[in-house]
């Protein structure tokens, strides 16, 4: 049995966008995060972060505190009765300064690699399943994965709305100010893809 899940984003939608967040002083979960994703938790919906991480590919910080933001990101939601299913990076970029990254690869948002991963290894329905995110390029992974494409004005959410949005065929189901009330629309209708 496959189940449907909340995919998202994690800069600018999980924690605040700081650009490369290159020491973990830089990491600060937004305001409603924790109570989103601990509602989440409640109705046993899965929730996986799906992340580009180019920063790691062009040397901007090491493997190592890519972890450790992630330790005290599971923490912080820990600390708050929220916890996350699962987290998948893309590590890679065309240009990075870091060989072993360096390459052109299927995981790198808006491709579908972290979504389908996460589908295979944690049985989820994609077709069933949501993806939130501040960017254009989390809009177009969800279409393509198949999943319902939320956009949340946070992070570069209001600059991508305003900007990006109106040239694009491709459009959001729903506009949220934050993640928490994307949630309070995802309940209700998750499942029914």
């Amino acid at each position: 049995m496959h189940r449907p899940a909340v995919f998202l984003d994690r800069d600018g939608t999980v924690n605040e966008q700081m650009g490369y967040i290159n020491h973990i002083s830089r990491f600060h979960l937004l305001p409603g995060v924790a109570e989103a994703i601990r509602i989440l938790n409640q109705h046993r919906i899965p929730v996986v972060v799906v992340s580009n991480q180019s920063g790691l590919a062009r040397g901007y910080f090491p493997e190592e505190l890519l972890e450790e933001v992630h330790r005290q990101m599971n923490l912080q939601l820990a600390e708050q009765g929220a916890f996350l299913d699962g987290i998948y990076v893309c590590p890679h970029h065309p240009a990075a300064r870091k060989i072993e990254y360096r390459q052109v690869c299927l995981c790198r948002k808006p491709k579908t690699g972290l979504l389908d991963q996460a589908a295979l290894d944690l049985r989820l329905d994609l077709a069933k399943s949501f993806l939130v995110g501040d960017k254009w390029s989390d809009i177009e992974c969800a279409v393509r994965a198949g999943c319902t494409p939320v956009l949340v004005l946070t992070g570069y959410g209001k600059g991508e709305y305003m900007y990006i949005n109106p040239g694009q065929e491709i459009r959001p189901e729903y506009v949220a100010e934050t993640l928490l009330e994307a949630v309070r629309w995802i309940i209700p209708r998750i499942g029914e893809g």
